[in-house]
């Protein structure tokens, strides 16, 4: 539901669904396509000395060593021949290894993971899970020393209509507690909170793990959000909230991680929310790799010219240029929108009106770090105007009456500075060893 003040004195109220809203049962589930595409962080330039080569057999769960010197690896996620590895560029320029597999019909599984035994240390952890179904990033999440102070379970989903994390936490409640205790075994982390959606009643008997109600107001559920709203903590400009000691993982990975040491095969599916045109929801299980089409053939769900296909929710979601797109790890949302239904961004000045400002969550002065963005001045826009408070929420863009892309610049600005930096740190490095 979305409220907006009276008068435009106010911040616009965007709720997320409430928990009834979601339909009890099981996931659809997106049949094996006959191709998996895996993007695997890292240019494939310098990818030089593979140690994978088209014409590989690969087997489900299957740990592939990338390259010789990185010693960096992913899971196959299907039994088949490797048949392409090409370089690919993703969001903000980030550059992938892209990974074609022709699936076979029978699947075989791996068994390395199985024969490692029912060690939960993190050394094993570190070795087989560098990612999981909802955490892409879950090896720099348990490999600190000294540990986080705390980790955060969000068992809430982070945009609008998205209720993926939501789905696993009513049908996996079991396996959510299981893979609390097998996270605190793993990390060294003593405590636990854990966040759930407003009225919905869960109990979890453990010593220093911690269930705390979130109300359904965007952007509660985002993490910095939390640490303020939850914590009383805010997060240094430009920082992770590892900064402040705390570490975020969602509900899907913490039950991937349970199940993966139950059946000791790790995961390969990703549960998505899908979001029609007529913005209709359903919640499924797709394989990771599955391009997007596959995923809307198998619901009917046709693009036309003009229409448009985001991953992720209407608030955050990243726009996908190519239908063919797969999934990975960190796809919570499949989102398709109607070309008559989109609101068209405009070239238009800042007007001033000051509704950017006040919906802002970070009071960012966004209608003054704007006009440094539009004029490349990133730098100025991060020492000036708090560039890197921005936490990333998308509610400037909504709010704005002249329908600037506020948040498209400010991502853009994020990266062209961090950019900048980058290049710095190479001239002083390169000058030191002269």
């Amino acid at each position: 539901m979305i409220t907006r003040p009276f008068l435009g004195l106010g911040k616009p109220r965007l709720n997320y669904p409430p928990i009834e809203m979601l339909k009890a049962g099981s996931l659809a589930e997106v049949a094996l396509p006959s191709r998996i595409v895996l993007l695997v962080r890292g240019a494939y330039a310098e990818n030089g000395n593979l140690l994978v080569k088209v014409g590989d057999r690969v087997k489900t769960g299957e740990r592939l060593i990338l390259t010789e010197d990185k010693q960096d690896y992913f899971i196959s996620t299907a039994t088949g021949l490797i048949s392409n590895i090409s370089s690919y560029t993703g969001y903000l320029e980030e550059p992938y290894t892209s990974i074609s597999i022709d699936a076979e019909g029978e699947e075989q599984w791996d068994g390395e993971f199985e024969r490692s035994g029912p060690s939960m240390s993190r050394r094993e952890a570190l070795r087989f899970f560098k990612s999981l179904p909802g955490e892409p990033v879950f090896a720099s999440l348990i490999n600190k020393e000294p540990p986080l102070e705390a980790l955060v379970v969000n068992c809430t989903d982070k945009d609008l209509l998205v209720t993926t994390n939501q789905s696993i936490l009513k049908s996996e409640f079991e396996s959510l507690k299981q893979g609390v205790e097998i996270l605190r075994a793993i990390s060294g982390i003593k405590r636990v909170v854990v966040l759930v959606p407003e009225g919905m009643d869960v109990q979890i008997e453990a010593e220093d793990v911690y269930v705390i109600e979130i109300k359904p107001v965007y952007p509660a559920t985002l993490p910095k959000m939390v640490v303020k709203n939850v914590f009383g903590r805010e997060v240094p400009a430009g920082e992770t909230c590892e900064a402040v000691g705390l570490g975020f993982i969602n509900a899907e990975a913490v039950v991937a991680l349970a199940l993966a040491y139950k059946s000791r095969r790790l995961p390969v599916d990703k549960v998505i929310t899908l979001i029609k045109k007529d913005g209709s929801c359903l919640n499924l299980k797709a394989r990771i790799g599955t391009p997007a089409k596959d995923i809307l053939n198998a619901f009917g769900i046709e693009l036309a010219h003009g229409d448009r296909l985001i991953f992720g929710g209407p608030m955050t979601g990243e726009a996908i240029y190519s239908e063919d797109t797969p999934i990975s790890y960190g796809t919570d949302a499949i989102m398709v929108q109607d070309r008559e239904h989109i609101v068209r961004s405009s070239d238009l000045q800042c007007v001033n009106c000051g509704e950017c400002v006040r919906a802002c969550p970070a009071k960012v002065p966004v209608n003054m770090l704007v006009r440094l963005l539009q004029n490349g001045l990133y730098e100025e826009a991060a020492s000036r105007y708090d560039l890197l408070s921005c936490i990333e929420c998308g509610l400037c863009s909504y709010v704005c009456i002249a329908r600037i892309p506020l948040f498209h610049y400010i991502m853009l600005g994020k990266y062209e500075f961090a950019k900048i930096k980058s290049a710095e740190e190479v001239n002083v490095e390169s000058e030191a060893t002269d």
